[in-house]
């Protein structure tokens, strides 16, 4: 199975199962090995592959195990340490994997919590694990970009040299991401006076900096938000016309088709549902056939970008929000959710439409 379909049917998984598993070996049993074996491709049950409970001397300390080590050519290549689901992740938790990082071949260390996946490696110093993870792995709200930095640490394509030469940029390009966050959603007194100072000549009062924190949070949402844009439109640019009836079945099917021209405005909430709608559907489809088409109404996912074979449609323009799903006689049943992560909770639904057509 394709990483990323690999990826979408653990993440599926947790939605369903996480608020049943209370410990850490529950946690690993659940959801660490399946990441093992079905996303990095290792066996498990091989301990020429894993080794489970890995035990290495370090000093004083006398017979502290870390939860897994990886190996592959029949050494050591990765360091895996658990803690219970969803519990926080910091560095308290990793210190077992400091200590055996200088001690063994690895030059790989992962943190996880079931959910979340911290990748380290030495960057920093040689042979001391950093204090900052170079990648991380979020499986309740999967990033694209993350996918194929995943992917080189599995069995088949494992290469620590690669490995190690993108971790530098990825290091301070997530980094860099996250503070881009955080000052969109809370911008400092710098980052204000930064951009206030190249368009207001007055002086820069408590008043005026309070005025240009609400005018620089709506500009770079703006920004954000007309840049995706853009690029959806553009990936979409055969496709973002209302088709044109040709025949009477097309008639049968109008209303499927756009009603409110092409005035729209994509959201991020809207691109971000309808990539995870096709992390779900990759499993079944392949992803180049899942296509998009924006209404003032709401946002529509096709099959072959063809208005006759609807997958769903994400009404995402009022307070509640509504995933709408199709039966075989393509009727439109509109499911309230509270959270974008409720659409992995209709994954059966979803792919039982997109059989529907093939």
């Amino acid at each position: 199975m394709e990483i990323g379909s690999s990826l979408a049917t653990l993440s599926n998984k947790i939605q369903q199962l996480g608020n049943l598993i209370e410990t850490e070996e529950a946690t690993k049993n659940a959801f660490v090995m399946p990441f093992l074996n079905n996303v990095l491709g290792y066996d498990v049950f091989n301990p020429s592959e894993v080794i489970p409970e890995f035990t290495a001397d370090t000093g004083t300390k006398k017979g502290e195990k870390v939860d897994y080590a990886l190996l592959k050519d029949g050494a050591i290549q990765i360091l895996i340490e658990c803690k219970k689901y969803n519990e926080p992740l910091s560095l308290k938790h990793a210190s077992q994997l400091y200590r055996y990082f200088s001690v063994t071949n690895a030059r790989i260390a992962i943190l996880t919590n079931g959910v979340i996946y911290q990748f380290f490696t030495d960057l920093d110093a040689p042979n001391k694990m950093d204090e900052k993870p170079f990648l991380e792995l979020d499986l309740s709200n999967i990033d694209e970009h993350v996918i194929p930095e995943v992917a080189k640490l599995t069995k088949a394509d494992f290469d620590v040299d690669s490995v190690i030469n993108a971790a530098g940029e990825l290091k301070y390009l997530n980094q860099i991401k996250k503070v881009i966050g955080q000052q969109v959603a809370e911008p400092e007194d710098d980052f204000v006076r930064f951009f206030a100072s190249r368009v207001y000549d007055g002086v820069i009062t408590q008043k005026v900096r309070e005025q240009f924190a609400e005018l620089t949070t709506k500009a770079l949402r703006q920004f954000l938000n007309d840049k995706i844009n853009d690029r959806l439109k553009s990936a979409l640019a055969n496709g973002s016309e209302t088709p044109r009836r040709h025949d009477t079945e097309d008639a049968q099917h109008s209303e499927l088709d756009d009603p409110d021209g092409n005035k729209v405005v994509t959201t991020v909430e809207e691109l971000e549902g309808y990539h995870i709608v096709r992390a779900i559907l990759r499993e079944v489809v392949e992803v180049d056939r899942i296509a998009a088409r924006d209404t003032q109404s709401y946002f529509g996912v096709l099959l072959d970008d063809n208005n006759r074979k609807p997958l769903c449609r994400l009404h995402f323009n009022r307070t509640q929000k509504y995933l709408g799903l199709f039966d075989e006689d393509k009727k439109e049943t509109r499911h309230p959710i509270e959270r974008l992560d409720d659409i992995f909770g209709f994954a059966a639904q979803l792919k039982d439409t997109a059989g529907f057509y093939d």
